[in-house]
Order: C-alpha cells, then structure tokens, then sequence
C-alpha cells in the first residue's frame, strides 16, 4: 500500500532544511504512489498547520485528479494537526482518519503583519515612498493603516474563505453538523471532529489499513528521488567558491530567518 506523507506549512517555496508543503514539492511523489498499479488505494499522512491556500488547494486538487485518473481511493490520516491549508488538503480524502488529539479544522483565513510607524519615528528614520498608482502601497507597514486598504483585504479574504467553505461542503456534504462555528475559524480535537462531521473516525494508519486489506497489507512510504549521497536535489543552488557570494548569502539567511518565523507561528496558533 503506497503512503505519502504531507508533513511541514504550506508556503510557495521551501529551503533545504524546512520541511514545508508545495505542489512542486509533491506532485513527483504523489504521481509515484498513484502509478502502484496493484494498490486499490493511496494513503496520505498529513501533519501541517496550514499556510497558503493557493498551494494547499492546487495540491488538493492534484490528489483528487490522480484518484479520479487512476480509479484509486484515498485515505487521509492525521498526525498532530490538518488545520486551515492542511485541513484543506485532508479533504482529498474519501475517508479522513485521526487521533483523537489530533487537530482539525480552522476553516478561515488570516492575514497578519506588523506596523512600525512609531518605531521608525522614534529611530529618526523617514519613510520615503513614491509609487504610480494610488493603491500601489495598500498596507505598507511604515505608514498609517488606512480603513479603507483595510477594507480591501477583509474583502479579498471573504472570497478566499468562501471558496474554502464550498470546497469542504462539496467534500463532506451531509456528513457535516450543523454548527454555527463551524467556519469561523476555530479548530477542534479528532474525536470532536468525527461529531462535527469534519473527519469520519478515530484510528492509525497500520491497524485501518489491516482492516480494509487484511493482514498481508504492506505499507510502503514513497518518498521523492534523491541526488548524489542520498540528498535530495535543491533547486537553484549553486556549489562552488566561484559561486559565494556574502551579499547574497546574508540576504538568503534572513529571508530563511523570517519564512522560519512565519513557520514557527502557524505551529504556535495550534499550541504545538
């Protein structure tokens, strides 16, 4: 039986020591477990907090296109937490398995920043801005929020979150409770989540997959191809004292440092 496991945030780019979630960073795993010929269905593990929701729908989407493509069964299993993007993708499944501590939900959509308008102040700097276009610097983080910038993204979110909600009713239908939180946002245990209809049981990997194939059933973890020395192959990266560059260096240090942060804050939310 063919295992995938979606583990890490959800976010458009990863680094080599970021265990994070991409289409581009699944798809040749995923297509590699669908293509097991003999095996009536994929299991997918899954332990991620979220993050983007365009990367968390297109590999959503891309799980349901290889079942649909390969006649083949899905079925989720979640580990720690499938909350907001990775409750999204746990939706691919047919049948979606937890822990009773499990974490599951968060059905909304967040957008969060920071504002340094006083600080720069305080530290004698001036903020210089020129733009072509009036809205050109909507919610720049040194000048003062304007309702209406503000009013804008509360729009845009409603429409995310609404494409959201319609993908998990089109998924669970009747399944799901009639909760007036049901898409605020809040997230819930595993065994609160089978009563609210966002996942159907309590259970593991080993012993649900005993029961559906009986005790012959093998799990086998697919995992991405690997490069020289057994490390999987980093995109963009170059190798050599030619290729050093300390300006460059510093730059993908603290792009790295704040990705990281951003990271440890999706798991935090969570309380893990």
């Amino acid at each position: 039986m063919p295992v995938v496991r979606l583990q890490g945030a959800i976010m458009p780019q990863s680094g080599p020591f970021r265990p994070t979630l991409s289409l581009s960073g699944v798809a040749g795993v995923l297509d590699k477990a669908f293509a097991v010929k003999d095996a009536p269905a994929v299991a997918v593990v899954i332990n991620s907090p979220g993050g983007s929701p365009v990367q968390s729908r297109l590999i959503y989407k891309r799980i349901r296109d290889l079942a649909a493509e390969k006649k083949k069964e899905v079925l989720v299993f979640v580990e720690d937490v499938a909350a907001s993007g990775g409750y999204m993708i746990a939706c691919a499944g047919d049948e979606i398995v937890v822990d009773p501590s499990s974490i599951v939900g968060s059905i909304g959509v967040v957008s969060g920043g920071f504002g340094f308008v006083d600080a720069i102040g305080k530290l004698g700097i001036e903020r210089r801005v020129h733009t072509s276009g009036q809205n050109k610097a909507v919610l720049d983080p040194f000048r003062p929020e304007r309702p209406e910038d503000v009013a804008h993204l509360l729009e845009l979110q409603r429409g995310v979150h609404e494409t959201f909600i319609a993908l998990v009713k089109a998924r669970r239908g009747a399944r799901l409770a009639d909760h007036p939180d049901l898409f605020s946002g809040l997230f819930w245990s595993g065994e609160r989540g089978v009563e609210l209809g966002l996942v159907d049981r309590v259970g593991d990997l080993r012993s649900v997959l005993i029961e559906r194939y009986g005790e012959k059933v093998r799990p086998q973890l697919i995992q991405a191809n690997r490069g020289l020395l057994g490390r999987k192959p980093v995109s963009g990266t170059l190798v050599g004292a030619q290729s050093f560059d300390p300006a460059r260096l510093a730059a993908g240090l603290s792009e790295g440092l704040a990705a990281t942060l951003e990271e440890r804050a999706l798991w935090m939310r969570y309380g893990l």
